[in-house]
């Protein structure tokens, strides 16, 4: 058995693939007027990148989404949805105690028994929030669950009582649910008292709503009259159901309290259009009876259930609309005369029952602006656009209002009327809302459009005059953030200096809170999001006094916004660029949690902090590089993605030391020690023993065959430390470590070999492993053996198909010329191999891949020796194993057959049929 000798130079010219230049880049759009164009000029003009769509075609989607979002918003939604997702942020919002304290029990509540008279016992007070509150005698005591139960229970009598046709017995229920709706004394439960009451009023008028239809379209005896169009006219409607109709509207003006009497008019309200072509009409007057309420809460939610109820008639103008906010102004304009405590302040009761009726409000400038109406005076009836010696007058808007309205205005509106808003603002400070946020909604209105230059300078010079009056922190935190997009967008530099300056002031003498730092988060992020450069972005004034403030999440987010700006375009090469970054990213270090590094977060700013870090460039200062690296191992030695990412760099840079020719040997030394050193630190196996080759690779690049030598040995005993041992481990990284198996192999041609050790004792190291390793798999076992049965072929070469570009390291071609000792060192280990060879291929469980690995070993040993009467038979026994697995009639199988058969001697084919026949005979016999 002899090692084949091998021509690398010709072999790889014999295989090359012819190469032609193109004429054309493969990447370039065809041009439908030129069919030869100038590669140069195709290049230029006429690239198109397959992964893109011509701009044509993306401008051409960009404004059919648009279309499709405009008109989206413009449609009406339907108003169930709404008030059903309205209904459950009410009852969400306002939740009450589990105990309801009312003074007078109605007699609609008590038949479920589950009504007691509050005591002097502690029974009952423990089961209140505020025991205190409720100390009254005579007070009666009721559970929200047996409240929210009695009127389910009311809501199935009523259903029951209709079909059974006892619609007396359903109205005067009706009528008891309508009336709770009058007690407002717990405020808090009020919103869901409203929520339950207008179900079962719903319910009743959708009864009676079905009945007038039924007698419109069917006689008694249950014939068709007619089909109602769904935009039907009263005139389509016979006699007896407007009979039947104006009977029940009837029955609910004879009602003697007007809460309830409006609410159940309100649920039958769809019902006019049996009655009257306008049945819009209805709604002036219900406006005008609302104003009747006393009660601010209960003449609010009135207004509430008005609009949902109108969104089922046709569509009309929303005029009442306006004049019930307007009414609601007013009432909310008399709660601070009427809730007033001794010392000025707005008492508890009187904020609360502004929070109560802000849903109110919410909803109904909602309706107004939500439909595809008119808005052109709308804002006019609603006070905006009025003179400022107006505004200071006797009717000014009230805060709460103002928000709201502000918050459902047109874009091009609130642009084109933004210095009256501001005015409108100005004058609306009362205990409604609190002044700054209707500022902040402003900023954040104006932002969504482009307004002209000059009124937004007028706007933005009244709002720093304005919050430069704020001593509380938050406050002028709030108002600011919504105006530095229209600073930055504006290249305001004087208004931004103002406000850093007033940041810094109002926060350098306190602990800032967690929602400051929030607040503070969205400032920083817009002013990084807007600068190109970190430069801009450093020299501005006080940037690093605020940022020193911030603590916490808030600040490692901001920190890893200027790690991203910064590693996002380029190599980073100021020094004090480098010494800023460096100290951000130590303090965003500080942040993580190494317990839990399998948060986003966490992983997100080790990798950004490894990226910063790998980007650094000082040119040809390299000495002043490793320094750094050095620094980053100490401060940030808890980022194992770092410290592979620090090998990496000191890598090239003793490569880059080398390709300059200037620095001493001494540097080159110091990165490969400073490798060396940092590689045992990391924890995963796999990742050191990629590292210990390619540090191997670059020592031996610079010389340094004793450093090389031991990177090797610190390699074959990570290889032998690896978790083959961890089952699980080698199921999951089994091709990554026999590619780092295969690397190993490839670099030992490059190694000059060991008198001492012996050329094969790294080869026999890695051998001993694959054979003591029993959960290897077979596949694995069998590409190793077959990778050292190669390379010891390759090392048996006169000439090595690779040398080390060293020009002071003797490569074993050279070292071990002539010496027989050498070769036949390599065939007696490549003997030992191919004896186990097939042994371990006839292992595999899979038939498929049992044929293939025999292949790929057939493929080696051809490669690898003369085909003599030794190989022979070994290569036809693998030949008829894959044969058996694959088939006759395998690609792979006859290509390998024909290689083979080109490698035979001619003396030698007799042979090789013999071998196949013995081979046939045994594996019968098997």
């Amino acid at each position: 058995m002899e090692f084949r000798p091998r021509n690398y130079g010709a072999e790889e010219e014999e295989h090359a693939i012819p190469r032609v230049p193109a004429d054309i880049h493969p990447l370039s759009a065809p041009s439908s007027s030129q069919h030869q164009v100038d590669v140069v000029d195709r290049e230029r003009n006429d690239f198109l990148d397959p992964l893109r769509r011509p701009d044509a075609i993306v401008a051409d989607s960009g404004e059919n989404l648009k279309d499709e979002k405009n008109s989206s918003k413009a449609a009406v939604k339907l108003p169930g949805k709404e008030w059903s997702s309205f209904r459950k942020f009410l009852m969400q919002r306002f939740s009450v105690s589990k105990m309801i304290s009312i003074s007078s029990m109605p007699d609609v509540l008590t038949k479920s028994g589950k009504v007691h008279e509050k005591s002097s016992t502690s029974t009952h007070l423990e089961e209140l929030d505020n025991p205190e509150k409720f100390a009254e005698e005579g007070v009666k005591v009721i559970s929200r669950q047996a409240y929210v139960s009695r009127l389910h229970e009311l809501k199935d009598e009523i259903t029951r009582a209709w079909h059974a046709d006892d619609r007396v017995t359903s109205l005067k229920l009706s009528i008891k649910v309508a009336r709770l709706l009058m007690d407002t004394s717990v405020l808090q439960f009020y919103p869901t008292l409203f929520v339950l009451a207008t179900d079962v009023i719903n319910m009743l008028g959708d009864l009676v709503w079905e009945r007038i239809k039924r007698k419109a379209e069917f006689t008694e005896d249950g014939v068709l009259i007619c089909s109602l169009r769904e935009n039907f006219e009263a005139s389509d409607i016979c006699f007896d159901a407007k009979e039947t109709c104006n009977n029940w509207f009837c029955k609910i003006s004879s009602i003697r309290e007007l809460l309830p009497r409006i609410y159940l008019e309100l649920a039958m309200l769809p019902c006019w259009r049996f009655l009257l072509d306008r049945p819009t009409d209805s709604l002036q007057r219900l406006v005008m009876m609302t104003r009747g309420i006393a009660d601010p809460l209960a003449s609010a939610y009135c207004r509430l259930y008005m609009a949902y109820r109108a969104q089922e008639l046709p569509p009309c103008d929303r005029g009442y609309l306006i004049t019930c906010i307007n009414d609601l102004e007013i009432l909310l304009m008399r709660i601070p005369s009427t809730k007033e405590t001794t010392d000025g302040n707005f008492s508890e009761n009187g904020r609360l029952l502004v929070s109560l009726m802000e849903p109110t409000i919410e909803y109904l400038m909602n309706c107004l602006f939500s439909y595809q109406t008119r808005v052109g005076n709308v804002h006019l009836k609603l006070g905006l656009g009025r003179n400022r010696s107006e505004l200071y007058g006797k009717f000014p808007c009230t805060s709460i209002v103002l928000h709201h309205l502000l918050k459902e205005l047109p874009t091009e509106l609130v642009n084109s009327n933004a210095v009256e808003i501001l005015q409108l603002i100005e004058c609306s400070n009362d205990y409604s809302f609190n002044q700054y946020l209707n500022f902040r909604l402003l900023g954040f209105r104006l932002s969504e459009g482009r307004s002209q230059i000059d009124i937004v300078n007028v706007v933005v010079e009244r709002v720093i005059q304005v919050v430069s009056q704020y001593n509380i922190l938050e406050e002028y935190l709030k108002v600011v953030d919504a105006y530095m997009d229209i600073v930055l967008q504006n290249q305001m530099d004087n208004y931004l200096n103002i406000i850093l300056d007033g940041i810094l002031k109002r926060a350098c003498d306190e602990v800032v809170a967690e929602n400051e730092l929030t607040i503070l988060q969205s400032i920083f992020v817009k002013l990084l999001t807007h600068f190109d450069n970190l430069e801009d972005i450093f020299a501005l004034k006080n940037f690093f006094e605020i940022l020193d403030v911030m603590h916490g999440s808030s600040r490692s987010i901001v920190n890893m916004n200027i790690l991203n700006i910064a590693t996002r375009s380029g190599c980073i090469h100021d020094p004090t660029i480098i010494k800023v970054l460096f100290e951000v990213s130590r303090a965003l270090h500080d942040s993580i949690d190494f317990s839990n590094m399998r948060e986003d977060d966490n992983q997100q700013s080790a990798c950004l902090i490894s990226r910063f870090v790998n980007m650094v460039a000082y040119g040809p200062e390299m000495e002043r590089h490793l320094t750094f690296l050095v620094e980053c191992r100490g401060a940030f030695g808890c980022i194992n993605e770092l410290k592979e990412t620090l090998v990496h760099s000191s890598n090239c840079l003793a490569i880059k030391a080398m390709k300059d020719g200037k620095t001493h040997l001494s540097f080159v030394k110091s990165c490969v020690a400073f490798s060396e050193v940092t590689i045992p630190s990391i924890p995963a196996h796999v990742v050191q023993l990629s590292l210990y080759l390619e540090t191997a690779e670059v020592a031996l690049s610079g010389g340094l065959v004793s450093h090389s030598d031991g990177l090797i040995d610190s390699a074959v005993n990570c290889l032998q430390s690896l978790d083959l041992m961890d089952g699980s481990q080698i199921r999951n990284d089994v091709d990554g470590i026999l590619s780092l198996i295969l690397k190993l192999c490839s670099l030992l041609v490059l190694v000059p070999g060991n008198f001492e050790q012996g050329v094969t004792y790294t080869l026999k190291s890695i051998l001993s492993l694959i054979n003591s390793e029993l959960r290897i798999t077979p596949r694995m076992r069998t590409r190793v053996l077959c990778a050292i049965v190669s390379l010891s072929a390759t090392l048996s070469q006169n000439k090595l198909p690779y040398h080390v570009n060293h020009e002071e390291i003797l490569a074993n071609d050279c070292l071990f010329f002539g010496d027989p000792t050498y070769s036949q060192e390599l065939l007696l280990l490549s003997a030992s191999i191919l004896q186990d060879l097939f042994n371990y291929i006839l292992q595999e469980p899979s038939q498929a891949t049992r044929g293939i690995m025999a292949l790929e070993a057939c493929n080696c040993i051809a490669s690898s020796f003369h085909l003599s009467h030794e190989v022979v038979p070994i290569c036809s026994k693998l030949m008829e194993t894959a044969k058996l697995c694959l088939g006759i009639n395998d690609k792979y199988l006859q290509s390998t057959m024909k290689f083979v058969d080109e490698h035979l001697p001619t003396s030698s084919r007799a042979v090789s049929s013999i071998a196949d026949s013995q081979t046939q005979e045994g594996l019968v016999r098997c």
